[in-house]
């Protein structure tokens, strides 16, 4: 039975651009959602405002600094494992050497490469938005489809 007084848990993803190409990551075998693909974030920590803790996720997941930059869209989602909201910001990379924890692997994709099916549940809805954002990089804002 759900709780209602319990406030539902809010996880960060990063699209992260480079010359036309969306940064995704693949999830590693033995955690939840292995073999798909995401947008690299986390898990927010008690208190922890959406931006530092997207920034403190690509730290620990990828090794990477970055800044983070717009809100793009925002993903409510209630599966079997977990129910969360999917808060999704842009996001650039300041350096450093992607070092791979909760991932085996990462690519650079163009929307149109992106097979949504290969994505994890939460992510599909932000596939789709990039799939629709014109060759201008131009995107709806808000809740994602």
């Amino acid at each position: 039975m759900k709780d209602p007084e319990k406030k539902m848990r809010t996880v960060t993803a990063a699209v992260i651009e480079r010359d036309g190409k969306v940064l995704c990551a693949r999830r590693k075998p033995g955690l939840i959602a292995e073999g798909l693909w995401e947008f690299p974030g986390g898990k927010l920590e008690a208190g922890e405002a959406p931006e530092r803790g997207l920034r403190r996720e690509l730290e620990e997941e990828l090794g990477v600094e970055a800044r983070i930059g717009e809100f793009l869209c925002s993903v409510p989602f209630t599966g079997s494992q977990a129910s969360f909201e999917l808060v999704v910001f842009r996001a650039e990379l300041l350096g450093g050497d992607f070092r791979l924890a909760d991932h085996d692997e990462i690519r650079w994709l163009r929307p149109e490469e992106m097979d949504e099916s290969l994505f994890s549940k939460p992510d599909r809805p932000v596939v789709r938005m990039l799939a629709r954002r014109g060759p201008s990089g131009d995107k709806p804002e808000g809740q994602a489809p």
